[in-house]
């Protein structure tokens, strides 16, 4: 009878799972599946759509209830489904009054509870205990963005960049070092926006800082998807702390300067190159991941070339390649569209490139020591996020590690000591 969530896509979403969860326990909520809806793509309406109906095949006695982005900007047509109770949207989610006409019985005229999320100005600093089957914790630090890249439909389902007081922050990262864990990942929709809407508007680079100060038990700290060209000066300076992890993803969706610019990019290829040998420069054990997608509308073979070099170039380890899809409503699904058939084949192109970075990368931590953080299965982490299995580990447990080789998965070491 308690309680479940079924979260897609980004991070901030599966740190949202846990606090809708506390929230409709908090209202009385029994006997519930929560869907937490991705919109960054049609594919992930699509999966949510179908899980929808395998939840309420699996279950046809509890209550559905379907949120977050895809909720947000398509939230009449999941309130067609016959298989769903209600929709909440993004705005709303995460409060628990938002979930007792559910427990008590009120009838509501519309099982569609969607409101304007322009209108919404702030977000709450939810404080949770921890996050189930993780072994780091993810923190929200901001929600929304004022950006209106051309491919992009997130906007549209967060509302305008907010911010997470830094006070709020350090207590919730507080909470979670006393309960056990042993990194915290910070996160958001926009989070290099952070701070101006805040008194004294401070940043990302100073939350970070402020967070490595006051926090001096937590002994990893790690930021998610960066927007490169929006990093500030206390960022960088905070980037040579060895508690800060040598791992960055950039959002850099396409390496090519007239494909960024029809996206409505903010930087170009250059600007995205510096970067990365500035952060290099402060940091040389820095590894960097981006989100690129192939097949933008009118990409050609030459633009595309010059995203697939890019890679190289930047030394990118990590990459998170997806053919485009054309949203409603976005400028970019009124461009003239490349083929389905090439968008793939290019996103695979990507992937391959990314899958040799990442073997030279291994191929240097060989014989090295290795501070991981173990996770489930055997598998661990490493500062600079590439997997180690490791035997007769526990989840949760930061230990010493010898990379002594390769596995399937990245790396095979042996446990030295527990790590400082």
């Amino acid at each position: 009878m308690a309680v479940r969530t079924l979260t897609f896509g980004c991070r901030l979403n599966a740190y949202e799972g846990e606090v809708m969860k506390a929230q409709a326990e908090k209202a009385g909520l029994e006997d519930a599946i929560i869907i937490n809806t991705c919109a960054v793509t049609q594919e992930a309406v699509t999966q949510a759509r179908k899980a929808v109906r395998k939840a309420r095949r699996e279950n046809p006695q509890s209550r559905i209830i379907v949120t977050g982005c895809a909720a947000q900007t398509e939230a009449r047509s999941f309130g067609d489904m016959e298989e769903v109770d209600l929709v909440i949207g993004n705005a709303d989610k995460l409060k628990a009054e938002s979930y007792r006409p559910m427990t008590f019985g009120v009838p509501l005229n519309d099982k569609v509870q969607v409101n304007d999320i322009m209108s919404v100005r702030e977000t709450a600093g939810h404080l949770i205990e921890g996050m189930d089957a993780h072994t780091r914790a993810f923190v929200q630090v901001q929600n929304g963005c004022d950006h209106r890249c051309t491919f992009c439909i997130i906007p549209f389902g967060r509302g305008p960049s907010r911010s997470v007081p830094m006070g709020l922050v350090v207590e919730q990262i507080k909470k979670l070092v006393a309960n056990g864990y042993q990194e915290v990942v910070l996160t958001g929709v926009d989070i290099t926006s952070y701070g101006p809407d805040l008194p004294g508007t401070p940043t990302l680079g100073l939350l970070t800082q402020a967070i490595l100060k006051h926090v001096p038990d937590l002994p990893r700290l790690r930021i998610s998807s960066i927007d490169s060209i929006e990093a500030d000066a206390a960022l960088y300076e905070a980037v040579s702390d060895p508690r800060l992890m040598p791992h960055l993803h950039l959002s850099l969706q396409s390496g090519d300067d007239m494909i960024l610019k029809r996206m409505k990019r903010r930087h170009l290829r250059d600007d995205a190159l510096g970067v990365v040998a500035k952060l290099r420069a402060i940091r040389p054990s820095m590894v960097f991941g981006a989100d690129i997608i192939a097949g933008f509308p009118t990409e050609t073979d030459e633009m595309f070339e010059n995203t697939l070099r890019f890679i190289g170039e930047a030394g990118i380890t990590y990459i998170h390649a997806f053919p485009y899809s054309p949203r409603p409503g976005t400028p970019a699904a009124r461009m003239p569209q490349v083929s389905k058939a090439i968008a793939r084949e290019r996103a695979a192109c990507l992937r391959a490139e990314g899958d040799k970075q990442f073997a030279a990368l291994c191929d240097t931590r060989l014989g090295r020591l290795e501070n991981v953080l173990m996770e489930r299965g055997g598998l661990g982490r490493t500062e600079q996020f590439v997997p180690v299995s490791v035997a007769g580990m526990e989840p949760g447990e930061l230990v010493a590690v010898e990379i002594t080789g390769r596995g399937p998965d990245g790396l095979v070491g042996e446990k030295l000591r527990i790590a400082a």
